[in-house]
């Protein structure tokens, strides 16, 4: 792996002044607040400011067609990041709408993405059930054709940013006695039908995400992406974004994991720690090799690239939290309205839950990295441990 620095041209350097000068002022100290106070890691004048700078269509967009060059790309990510931006929802949005140019319709097509690149319009994610964990492809959620639409009941938990969005990107089962990967089709619904519910759900570290409950959903087929009983091959290219498991360009500048947002939340954390810390303790043996431990855990996560550097952040995260909480002492344990260690524990929680458990990520590395064969989940037979 090459960790040498990358000079920035002029061009790039005034690129990087002017992001910093427009985040520094967007993203207020009363956002971040506000932010940190609701969970729900959005913010409408945020996001309508990014569309209306054009940022958010360069992000989207592939650089010969005028997006971000792979440098300003890198540079892109690790600026909103810095800035504490309430972001995180941007890459669902962006996700959903590569699925709605590839597999949607010219009149949804023309409906959806100029308004999604403008930060009008905001998409979101429909895959898991509350009673199906992980396996996305064991989906109840019923669409039924109806005339020249489709009804649609059923459920879906983890629907973040829903009450931000205006369209769920949503899986159904469009044919129950077919083999689980052939029973899928996609769909982009609006969230102002009639019949669309969602409920608020918090998570340990603060978060809001949702319940979306969908009763008699009537869509015309135009929202309909993709064919029907094909909906796995529309959702497989968002679950390899989601997962991080995409071919990585030859620049070595790409993002290196999903959730390395979450990284750089710790690396300041971390900093943080150690700088508040009373010399005299860092200066002690056991103290100093903690936190040099812990730098080093840290740097090797932010340099794991795609579905092991997913897996090695938020072990990361859950594990080195805790660790700067005791070096913390006794304020180690105490919310407040800074980054701070509790909050770093508290975040690790879902952080090896969302886009996938860890379990899942694990799995995918040992069956599609290392070869090896699928986990036996059954229970062991009588006479046989």
């Amino acid at each position: 792996m090459d960790f040498s620095g990358v000079v920035l041209c002029d061009e790039d350097r005034l690129f990087q002044t002017e992001l910093r000068a427009f985040l520094a002022d967007v993203v207020t100290a009363d956002v971040i607040s506000r932010d940190r106070q609701t969970g729900d890691n959005f913010d409408e004048g945020v996001h309508l400011a990014l569309g209306a700078a054009g940022y958010l269509e360069r992000d989207w967009l592939p650089e010969s067609q005028g997006g971000f060059s792979a440098v300003q790309r890198r540079i892109w990510e690790l600026e909103i990041g810095r800035a504490h931006t309430p972001w995180f929802h941007w890459g669902t949005t962006a996700m959903v709408a590569n699925a709605v140019h590839d597999f949607g319709s010219d009149e949804l097509r023309d409906e959806v993405l100029a308004k999604t690149l403008s930060g009008h319009y905001r998409l979101c994610l429909g895959f898991t059930e509350p009673e199906g964990g992980s396996d996305v492809a064991t989906c109840k959620t019923r669409a039924v054709r109806d005339g020249d639409g489709w009804v649609i009941n059923g459920s879906k938990m983890f629907t973040s940013n829903a009450h931000h969005a205006h369209y769920v990107f949503l899986l159904t089962n469009t044919n129950p006695g077919a083999p689980k990967h052939q029973s899928l089709t996609m769909f982009l619904v609006p969230l102002d039908a009639a019949g669309v519910d969602i409920q608020p759900i918090r998570t340990v570290d603060g978060d809001r995400t949702n319940t979306t409950f969908y009763s008699d959903v009537r869509v015309p087929d135009r929202y309909r992406l993709g064919d029907v009983d094909g909906g796995w091959t529309v959702l497989r290219t968002a679950l390899d974004a989601e997962h991080g498991t995409g071919e990585r360009d030859e620049s070595g500048l790409q993002k290196i994991a999903t959730m390395t947002e979450h990284a750089l939340l710790l690396a300041e954390g971390l900093d943080a720690v150690a700088g508040s810390a009373a010399g005299s303790v860092v200066g002690e043996g056991s103290v100093a090799y903690r936190l040099g431990r812990s730098v080093a855990r840290m740097e090797a996560a932010l340099s794991t690239p795609g579905m092991y550097g997913r897996v090695a952040i938020a072990t990361a995260l859950r594990e080195l939290s805790p660790e700067l909480m005791d070096v913390q002492g006794a304020s180690g344990g105490l919310a407040s309205a800074d980054l701070d260690a509790q909050y770093l524990f508290r975040l690790g929680v879902p952080m090896g839950i969302y886009g996938g458990t860890l379990e899942v990520f694990r799995n995918m590395i040992a069956q599609h990295a290392l070869g090896l064969g699928r986990p036996a989940y059954a229970p062991a037979t009588a006479g046989r441990s």
